[in-house]
């Protein structure tokens, strides 16, 4: 059952489609659909028409997509059982009812477009629903921040694990077991866990059977996934304590954080947060060595608007969920990230992201 109410939201679809010129749209993308419905499953598409709003899935959700919309508020929503792909685009042609239909072209296969093509006039409507997915109410924010609760948390029990012998997919796999335990769907992503001189310096490595040595950069990228809703952190640590290389790094990462984080607000443009932070590693003669953008939006995805890098446009609106998170790579050294998950408030934003990160030392083994 879904914590989040989604009453209205289609009305607010409706409104965007007005400026341009449309009556009605077909939603295909699944978390549109889920923040339109509540709907959880893995095939349906959403008619949101001024003429009355329809969810087509077939005969193995229609139970699930009856008791989901009910519960998420979308009662006004009616649920239709298409068993075949015919049956399904008579459905969306009857929905369309002659009038052009609004249509994800990024998301719609190019076969699936042409299908539908020869029963509704198709236009092309992306982006519209990232924009009101942006700015996220209450419920989702609860949920979002459970999530980074329970990531951090996680990273806290697990952290004392990080000394030689141990393989960063040992790591990957305490981090997302414990995330369940403690009350997680799973994993936001495919966990990170990057060591040494050359996993730490990939940005986006995967784990591997490498085993920790002395000295080792660790990199912990980790997320936990909450009724649909993402989390996102990486701490790194340094096993056995960080030489004076690693530390001056590991300071500059934090300061150039710090930067970015005290720029996060209201109606700053992504493009400043970036600014913020690559400025930091500019000064240290360091900046070609931060090879990523400083962050983006999460919520039912976890990459989605805004975004924000160098070439990013938009304002932040209070209600957006972001990361901030520069890093320094490079090969022979490894690498330093530091990441937290931020809400956008009208003077600042709001920390979801709990777990400290004043040093790059691991702690202590427990002991009994």
């Amino acid at each position: 059952m879904t914590s989040v109410q989604v009453r209205g939201r289609a009305e607010r679809v409706l409104a965007m489609l007005d400026e341009r010129g449309l009556e009605q749209m077909m939603v295909s993308d699944r978390s549109n659909i889920r923040w339109l419905t509540g709907f959880s499953g893995s095939a349906g598409v959403l008619i949101v028409s001024k003429r009355g709003h329809q969810f087509i899935t077939d005969s193995r959700y229609t139970d699930q997509a009856r008791d989901q919309l009910d519960s998420s508020g979308a009662t006004d929503i009616g649920v239709v059982t298409a068993r075949t792909l015919a049956d399904r685009n008579l459905a969306i042609s009857e929905a369309a009812s002659g009038s052009p239909l609004g249509a994800e072209a990024s998301i719609v296969p190019q076969s699936e477009w042409s299908s539908l093509s020869a029963h509704a006039e198709l236009v092309a409507a992306d982006g519209l629903l990232g924009q009101l997915r942006r700015a996220k109410d209450e419920s989702e924010i609860a949920l979002i921040a459970k999530a980074a609760n329970i990531a951090s948390e996680t990273l806290s029990e697990v952290a004392p694990m990080l000394v030689a012998g141990v393989s960063e997919r040992e790591i990957r796999d305490e981090l997302e077991y414990r995330m369940r335990k403690l009350g997680a769907d799973g994993p936001s992503y495919e966990t990170i866990v990057a060591s040494g001189p050359t996993n730490a310096a990939l940005p986006h490595a995967r784990p591997t059977a490498r085993q920790f040595e002395g000295g080792d950069t660790v990199v912990i990228d980790v997320g936990a996934l909450v009724d649909g809703y993402h989390s996102d952190m990486t701490r790194t640590f340094v096993v056995g304590g960080p030489s004076d290389e690693q530390q001056r790094w590991y300071d500059l990462v934090l300061a150039s954080q710090t930067a970015g984080l005290q720029a996060v607000s209201e109606g700053v443009c992504g493009s400043e947060v970036d600014r913020a932070c690559r400025s930091v590693f500019e000064d240290a003669g360091l900046v070609d060595l931060f090879v990523h953008g400083t962050g983006h939006g999460v919520g039912l995805d976890i990459h989605e608007e805004p975004f924000l890098g160098a070439s990013a446009s938009a304002e932040l609106m209070a209600g957006d969920v972001v990361t901030v998170e520069p890093g320094l790579y490079r090969v022979g050294t490894g690498g330093i990230r530091i990441e937290d998950l931020v809400v956008v408030t009208s003077d600042g934003h709001r920390n979801l992201t709990t777990h400290p990160k004043d040093t790059p030392c691991p702690p202590s083994p427990r002991t009994i």
